[in-house]
């Protein structure tokens, strides 16, 4: 279906038909865009003005009531990259005691173990770091890869989510906060990715292709995360950055000059197994550059023009060598050699669907949700 469609790409954005589900208006304008327009755009446009001060306000205090008598009133968990470093940051200035909580995979680059040090040090944060057993976790992957599904990143996706609801539940926390925003990551094609948070589907794709037992990898199924943490016990996840001017450019000059923030070059590249997923094996093996919908963010949040993102893709940002490097590399530390690396990658795909999963039950939480938010706002 998606190989004859003709090539169209949105009129004011860079997302294009490489994602076989969008869509176009009679003015070009694609689906993304006017999603945004309709659900985010105003939040951002009210943050950026500063006219969410009240509502930053109002929440930091429940974050504070609810952490008082407690050692830490949030979680955050930290990559090292730019969204989870200016939100800890803010946290901080805002005179919240968060924990930081770190999952290493096995995969960060020095770079991002050197930021991640700069960071809690100079902020005086306490660290949790979950080290994977890298046994568990390299059978996982593999699984993943020999399932021939997109989503290869998946497990550390999961994993981290587990582990800061994990920490925070140890505590009593009652609030993880996201550097997740609408400003720079309004844009995801659904395609172009899967639940990470389906426990069930990551089980038997394991079940299926694994020969190690997940004994420590830190595994959450969908009622803990969304009945359990998120009725019974509450732990609520808060998006502090929609309550604030966020400008990318602008958030990396300040944790630079507070924090002495190092740049990857690129959006999540400080996992060498992610910077190898999105900026090689996406590319190459679906056709998909999610620089497209991270620039489209940019555009839409007015931090960036529409040339400067045609300009910015015709710039790889991932040299050749480096990429050659990474290959070499990812074969090696996943016990394959080059050319079976090579063979497993080049295999026919195979859909996330073709699994079991939890698709359907998420969807049905959603609904609950949807339909719970509409009674609250009928009723006040």
């Amino acid at each position: 279906m998606t190989e004859s469609r003709p090539y169209q790409i949105c009129a004011r954005t860079v997302m294009d038909t490489t994602d076989p589900f969008i869509t176009f208006d009679e003015n070009g304008v694609s689906n993304h865009a006017l999603h945004y327009d309709s659900t985010m755009k105003r939040f951002v446009d009210a943050a950026t003005a500063g006219e969410r001060a009240d509502e930053l306000a109002e929440l930091v205090a429940k974050i504070k009531e609810a952490g008082k008598g407690k050692p830490y009133d949030c979680v955050i968990g930290i990559s090292g990259g730019v969204d989870s470093t200016y939100l800890i940051l803010q946290a901080v200035k805002l005179g919240l005691r968060p924990l930081a909580v770190h999952f290493d995979s096995g995969w960060n680059s020095e770079l991002a173990v050197d930021n991640i040090h700069h960071i809690v040090s100079r902020l005086g944060l306490d660290l949790v770091t979950e080290v994977v057993d890298w046994r568990e976790m390299r059978d996982l992957q593999l699984s993943y890869l020999k399932a021939r599904v997109m989503d290869w990143d998946m497990p550390t996706d999961h994993a981290f989510a587990a582990v800061a609801y994990r920490e925070a539940a140890k505590y009593g926390i009652r609030y993880i906060l996201s550097g997740h925003n609408f400003a720079t990551e309004s844009i995801l094609p659904r395609a172009w990715g899967f639940n990470a948070a389906d426990a069930v589907h990551l089980k038997a794709i394991h079940r299926r292709f694994g020969t190690v037992k997940l004994k420590t990898y830190p595994v959450m199924g969908i009622w803990k995360r969304y009945v359990w943490y998120g009725y019974v016990r509450p732990i609520w996840t808060v998006h502090l950055l929609n309550y604030m001017p966020y400008i990318k450019e602008e958030a990396k000059r300040e944790i630079t000059e507070e924090l002495g923030w190092r740049d990857y070059g690129g959006k999540h590249y400080e996992s060498v197994f992610t910077r190898y997923f999105q900026g090689s094996y996406l590319p190459r093996r679906y056709g998909w550059d999610k620089r497209k919908a991270h620039l489209t963010s940019l555009i839409l949040s007015g931090q960036l023009t529409r040339d400067e993102a045609l300009a910015a893709l015709e710039h790889h940002d991932y040299p050749e060598d480096l990429e050659r490097q990474d290959h070499e590399f990812i074969a090696k530390k996943l016990g394959l050699t080059v050319p079976e690396l090579d063979h497993l990658i080049a295999s026919p795909r195979v859909d996330h669907f073709d699994y079991p999963n939890s698709d359907w039950i998420f969807r049905m939480l959603i609904g609950v949700t949807d339909r719970l938010k509409i009674r609250r706002r009928s009723s006040t």
